[in-house]
């Protein structure tokens, strides 16, 4: 006979689970590598709790529902950024290089640690409430701060156009390893973005346009005759604006003048819609590469003319390129295998070109993606405004990006 409470009842009895201290915390960072990802619309609660072997129920404790998991998590990207910004930046008597080094260094550890998450805000927020994207834009801006004003301590002649163009430019290069995989140890990964950083904070830009030119004033050109075409363009506006899972098929269809039964006689689904804009994109990207290729004699000619050819792109059809790094966690899972080979063609082809030109094979692979997605960041920050001395500041930091 055993006596209840004695020590073999001890040794036999389950473990008491206890819910972590933390247990919130924990559901933000899963929720915003989730998100970020893969995107806010395609995940789902029970994903998000199964990932930390709790319940969906046991999350909505947490968050009532899971648009405030996304305000959540949104919120705790940008605080990581400023609060590395703040902390970094508490002597101000040191020189400007040093405050600049020290708010880099970081701000590119904060963002080595948040690699998974830390494209969220970049591509998700289009699905912020106006009122939540503005105060996220508000922490932000306390990040900004910090970098303009030790720039401008350093570069006192810089006009505040350039002063903000430089620093967007930088938190961009910062920015871009959350937008792909490629593995470095972190302490040369480190490395490679405080160099590109600094090369864009020291770039001399060429002057800027008077104005932003009057979006209402810029010729469009001709329109498409071939539904199918017309379809396409109206699809890729309506998805750069709206997202792909807001945007529907009776509308793409009415701003292409038809009806949603009309659409489906050229794509049986709004997945096929979306898989063909994205072949649109892959196709002018094998294009334009190639006029650059065929131009040049040298390969950092060819960087140079194929870095003119990206922006021209990307200024004069900036819904193709948006959709094309917004949109890609949605496409159906055969067309992201085959989209994302040929993706990885068009990085290749940047990658063997820099090498070509004396740099490291790893650290052209980071230097192309910054240089790339800087040309989106800075697009949208000047409104992908079309005049010639707009490209010509954008290319200036693409080159720094890429050659130092």
């Amino acid at each position: 006979m055993t006596v209840r409470g004695s020590e073999s009842d001890a040794a036999t009895a389950a473990p008491v689970r206890r819910r972590p201290r933390d247990r919130k915390a924990q559901i933000v960072k899963t929720a915003a590598r989730a998100f970020s990802e893969r995107g806010y619309h395609p995940v789902g609660i029970d994903e998000i709790a199964a990932e930390l072997g709790i319940s969906g129920p046991a999350l909505y404790r947490h968050f009532p529902n899971k648009y405030a998991l996304l305000v959540a998590a949104a919120e705790y990207g940008a605080e990581l950024i400023r609060n590395a910004a703040e902390s970094a930046d508490t002597d101000r008597s040191r020189s400007a290089e040093a405050r600049l080094d020290a708010i880099l260094c970081a701000l590119i550890s904060a963002t080595v640690e948040n690699r998974r998450g830390g494209g969220l805000y970049r591509w998700e927020r289009r699905y912020l409430e106006p009122v939540d994207r503005k105060r996220l834009l508000a922490i932000f801006a306390s990040a900004n701060a910090h970098i303009a004003d030790a720039l401008r301590q350093l570069r006192p002649a810089l006009t505040p156009t350039d002063t903000d163009l430089l620093v967007a430019a930088t938190l961009s290069v910062i920015g871009s390893i959350t937008a792909h995989r490629t593995a470095l140890a972190t302490s040369k990964l480190s490395d490679v973005l405080d160099t590109a950083c600094w090369s864009v904070l020291r770039v001399d830009l060429p002057a800027p346009a008077a104005s932003l030119a009057d979006p209402a004033a810029i010729a469009t050109g001709l329109a498409m005759s071939s539904k199918r075409e017309l379809l396409i363009n109206e699809a890729l506006r309506v998805f750069s604006e709206r997202g792909y899972h807001d945007a529907g098929i009776e509308e793409i269809g009415a701003a292409a003048g038809m009806n949603a039964s009309s659409v489906y006689r050229y794509f049986p689904s709004k997945a096929e819609l979306l898989s063909s804009a994205f072949y649109r994109a892959a196709d002018r990207l094998a294009v334009a590469t190639g006029d650059a290729l065929a131009s040049a004699t040298t390969a950092r000619g060819a960087l140079l003319a194929l870095a003119d050819r990206y922006i021209s792109l990307a200024f004069s059809s900036p819904e193709l390129l948006s959709v094309y790094f917004a949109e890609f966690g949605n496409l159906p899972a055969l067309e992201r295998n085959q989209l994302r080979a040929l993706q990885r063609q068009h990085i290749e082809e940047w990658v063997h070109l820099l090498a070509d030109t004396g740099h490291g094979a790893v650290e052209t692979r980071f230097r192309v993606h910054a240089a790339l997605g800087l040309v989106l960041d800075i697009g949208r920050l000047t409104h992908f405004d079309p005049q010639p001395e707009t490209r010509a500041r954008v290319h200036a930091l693409m080159t720094a990006v890429l050659f130092g």
